[in-house]
């Protein structure tokens, strides 16, 4: 027989037994598992957050842009050159302004016997252009009256290509005879003429490359006929009035020699717009003030400015 202290326990076994069985498989696990804590609840929050926030995309890295002056083969058509300060005479806007108003009359001999008034202006286009030339090529080292009479003859017997190519050279040497060398003058006049005839129809040539090509005729002549006649301003026209003011002035940045180095000096500074109204312009004033031989500078508004003056 068992005591009683062990039928106590065999009934207690025999209870937890059938509990267990009436429960189902596992429930002793169940029964065991202890209740989750504060610390492990805030865990398992924490790991609920991360599994439901957006997934961080990678950073795409930005290129930092790095602007530097490329080569003259690594730079484009489209690209500006790199501006150069530009010499300018000192005080030369000063000096023009004080031309201007000494020539502000208009009455020197340039005004009403230059080119601009030697054609016939009732005559066609291409006759006017004609006599433009033929006047520029008489004017060349002589004084605008002396061009003035001789165009003046000319038209008289009507100045046109056909009838200077009829003319006989005895002839034509009276007709423009006193300019400067007017005997090499009638030889120009006859060759350019029948170029003008041959090549182009009788009217003169729009360039100014085509017109220095013809014989007799030099920049100067060219700037003015394409100014003149064809209304077009190619470059500054330098005569010897123009080349001495300038040189005078110190307008040009060093002393030039010769009127188309003094053209090529001019215009390296020179805004464009005035190009067209300078030959004009100081030519009078060299006729007029600053002459050749003993300019007036005494009656010069830009006495005080010129450094000629300071010298004489």
């Amino acid at each position: 027989m068992c005591s009683p202290q062990e039928s106590g326990m065999t009934a207690l076994s025999a209870r937890m037994l059938t509990r267990s069985r009436s429960l189902g498989p596992g429930a002793g696990l169940r029964g065991c598992r202890e209740e989750p804590g504060p610390l492990r609840r805030r865990e398992a929050a924490a790991e609920a957050r991360k599994s439901h926030s957006p997934v961080k995309r990678p950073r795409k890295a930005q290129r930092l842009r790095v602007a530097y002056e490329g080569s003259d083969s690594e730079k484009g058509e489209g690209a500006e050159p790199l501006k150069v300060p530009v010499w300018e005479p000192q005080d030369w806007q000063q000096q023009l302004v004080n031309i201007r108003a000494m020539r502000n009359k208009k009455d020197a001999p340039v005004d009403h016997l230059g080119t601009e008034h030697c054609y016939d202006s009732s005559a066609p286009p291409k006759v006017r252009r004609y006599q433009v030339l033929l006047s520029l090529m008489l004017s060349s080292q002589t004084k605008d009256q002396v061009t003035a009479g001789a165009m003046q003859r000319l038209r008289a017997r009507g100045l046109t290509v056909d009838s200077i190519l009829q003319t006989d050279d005895a002839t034509l040497g009276k007709l423009i005879y006193p300019v400067g060398f007017w005997r090499s003058k009638v030889k120009y006049i006859k060759q350019t003429s029948a170029i003008l005839q041959q090549h182009y129809g009788g009217d003169i040539p729009a360039s100014v490359a085509e017109l220095v090509a013809l014989p007799g005729v030099g920049p100067k002549m060219a700037h003015l006929a394409m100014a003149v006649a064809w209304g077009t301003v190619s470059g500054i026209a330098v005569d010897t009035h123009v080349h001495r003011i300038a040189n005078r002035l110190r307008w040009t940045k060093k002393a030039t020699k010769s009127p188309e180095e003094t053209r090529a000096a001019l215009e390296e500074w020179l805004p464009r717009e005035l190009w067209h109204e300078i030959n004009g312009l100081l030519v009078g004033f060299g006729q007029q003030t600053c002459l050749p031989v003993r300019p007036r500078c005494h009656t010069c508004l830009n006495q005080a400015l010129c450094p000629a003056a300071q010298g004489l």
